[in-house]
C-alpha cells in the first residue's frame, strides 16, 4: 500500500510540475507499468528528439530501483541497442547508487542529464564510448542521424501523405494496421 501511495504522489507531482522536458504517466491504468518521454535541450546531438522510454516499477520500490529502458532507438554510449541504460543509480547496492529517497522525477533527470553528458568510462557500448572519446564529431553526427531517424516528429511527412493520398495517420509513430483482403479476392 506504500508503493502505491507512492507513486499516486510521484505520477502526480510528475504532472503537475515536471522537470523541464520530461513526462511520465501510466499504461491502462497500471501503477507498475509507465511510459516516460524525455526530451534533450539545446546543444545536444539529442535536441528536438522525443525519446520514449518503459518503466517497470518493482513490488519492493522504493527500496528496489524501477526498471527502464528506452523504447526510441538511440545512439549513445551508455544505452545499448535493447534500450538498458548503464545509470549507476538503476542499480541497488552495494554494485549502485539506488536509494529510497530517490524517485522517478530524479530518476528521468538523471536519464536526461545522461543523455547530454554520457560516460563513456561506464559504457554499455564500447565501440561508441570510443568514438566519442576519440571522434567526437563522427559521434555526434551518427547521433543527430538517429535522432533525426527515430526520435523527431514526422508530421511533415505525414502531412504530405495526407494531402496526396488524402489518408490520415493516427499518429507519427503508428503504424498503419493492415489492410484487410476484400472477399472474394485472391
Amino acid at each position: 500500500m506504500q508503493r502505491q501511495s507512492r507513486l499516486k504522489r510521484e505520477l502526480q507531482l510528475l504532472s503537475t510540475e515536471p522537470p523541464t522536458g520530461i513526462s511520465c504517466w501510466q499504461v491502462d491504468d497500471n501503477m507498475e507499468q509507465l511510459r516516460a518521454q524525455v526530451v534533450c535541450g539545446s546543444g545536444s546531438p539529442y535536441e528536438g528528439g522525443v525519446f520514449s522510454l518503459e518503466v517497470a516499477v518493482p513490488e519492493r520500490y522504493p527500496f528496489q530501483p524501477p526498471r527502464l529502458q528506452f523504447l526510441t532507438p538511440i545512439y549513445h554510449p551508455n544505452i545499448d541497442t535493447a534500450g538498458r541504460i548503464c545509470l549507476d543509480i538503476l542499480k541497488p547496492p552495494p554494485e549502485g547508487a539506488w536509494r529510497p529517497a530517490l524517485n522517478l522525477s530524479s530518476v528521468l533527470t538523471s536519464i536526461q542529464l545522461l543523455m547530454n553528458e554520457p560516460n563513456p568510462e561506464d559504457p554499455l557500448m564500447a565501440d561508441i564510448a570510443r568514438e566519442y572519446k576519440y571522434h567526437r564529431a563522427a559521434y555526434t553526427a551518427t547521433a543527430r542521424e538517429w535522432t533525426e531517424k527515430h526520435a523527431k516528429p514526422r508530421e511533415a511527412a505525414v502531412g504530405n501523405r495526407e494531402a496526396s493520398t488524402g489518408q490520415k495517420r493516427r499518429s507519427a509513430d503508428q503504424p498503419e494496421p493492415a489492410k484487410k483482403p476484400r472477399p472474394g479476392l485472391p
